[in-house]
């Protein structure tokens, strides 16, 4: 475990792939700067991390998958900011929701990373945002920017990139079988639902926080995967909090900051796929510049860093016994049970 924590894996991505992602989240932030209205750019450049479902090796499948992504996206944006107005249903909501993105997107073989995370964070984010009936439009509005700035960059960049369009082969899929797939995204729900429920009856300031790490942690493939992950998300977030805030000690303008985010964006995506502990050092600060509003960030840097450290050191523990739950076979055995039972109770109803 401990080796795997500082292995440098090898990686086929090209090199340009990260390049994109940065300019893609970049876009929005200086149209953000341009207008006078960085938080609304902030919002857009969240929904340009749609960017990252880019998948397939054929153009019209690729921009196929990242169109229907975007729409998840804003789905998954308006139906956290629609449910935001009752702080103790969000959790059954987010559970309910991350039950269905999961099963979803394993139905449909969008297994790759990473899978279901960002529509769970987007929705998470969406969830914790100040409920305003009068602002919901607009928000989604610019998030629905965002996502649309996007998709454009990632067709003209796969025209660039794509010589050939009809030979390449795409990565062969697993499908999971269908009970397996009901029982991880069960358990997916349930933790996810739980993290937001502890973050709300801790009282933290911001509590997406929390199932975003959980999310974040369970993506591993085996038990032994997730606890490092785990592991190196608590160490990696430490070491990048320490970086932001002497960063913030130097009174960085909103033009700092939107450089940061597309510079940080850029290293993300080239480490993710290397290190995780590496890339959640940069996460962590690309993270807060992204999510945090820029008064918050400015005014108190101290309290800003250890609330997150706190929030991120909850999620991780959570989804740590989230991933134990998820590759127990145990519990796998039970659930296929009950779920052989229901289905046969309700044949006999039928008939």
């Amino acid at each position: 475990m401990w080796k795997q924590l500082f292995k440098f894996n090898k990686t086929d991505r090209a090199w340009h792939l990260p390049v994109v992602a940065g300019f893609s989240i970049a876009v929005p932030l200086l149209l953000g700067l341009l207008y006078n209205n960085i938080e609304a750019g902030k919002l857009a450049s969240i929904g340009a991390l749609v960017i990252l479902y880019i998948q397939s090796n054929r153009l019209v499948n690729r921009m196929m998958i990242l169109m229907v992504c975007g729409f998840g996206f804003i789905f998954s944006f308006a139906v956290g900011v629609v449910f935001s107005f009752s702080v103790w249903l969000t959790p059954l909501m987010l559970a309910l929701y991350t039950f269905g993105v999961h099963y979803s997107l394993n139905h449909l073989e969008l297994t790759r990373p990473p899978g279901s995370f960002f529509f769970i964070m987007v929705a998470s984010i969406a969830i914790s945002l100040p409920h305003n009936p009068t602002e919901i439009a607009h928000s989604i509005g610019n998030f629905s920017i965002g996502v649309m700035i996007a998709c454009m960059i990632g067709l003209f960049y796969s025209i660039l990139v794509l010589r050939d369009f009809t030979d390449k082969p795409d990565v062969i899929v697993v499908k999971k079988n269908a009970y397996v797939n009901i029982t991880e995204s069960i358990i997916f729900g349930i933790m996810v639902g739980l993290s937001l429920l502890a973050a709300i009856l801790l009282k933290l300031e911001n509590p997406y926080w929390v199932p975003i790490s959980c999310m974040a942690v369970m993506q591993g493939g085996t038990t032994r995967h997730i606890w490092t992950r785990a592991m190196q998300r608590i160490l990696g977030t430490f070491i990048g909090l320490g970086l932001t805030w002497f960063i913030l000690q130097m009174n960085i303008t909103t033009l700092g900051i939107c450089i940061s985010i597309l510079l940080l964006q850029t290293i993300v995506e080239f480490l993710v796929v290397r290190n995780y502990g590496i890339a959640v050092v940069f996460i962590s600060m690309l993270t807060i510049f992204l999510a945090e509003a820029n008064m918050s960030l400015m005014e108190n840097p101290n309290h800003l860093i250890a609330t997150r450290f706190l929030d991120i050191l909850i999620g991780s523990i959570i989804g740590a016994a989230g991933g134990w739950m998820l590759y127990h076979e145990q519990i796998h055995f039970f659930t296929k049970k009950q779920l052989l039972k229901t289905k046969v109770i309700m044949k006999r109803y039928r008939l």
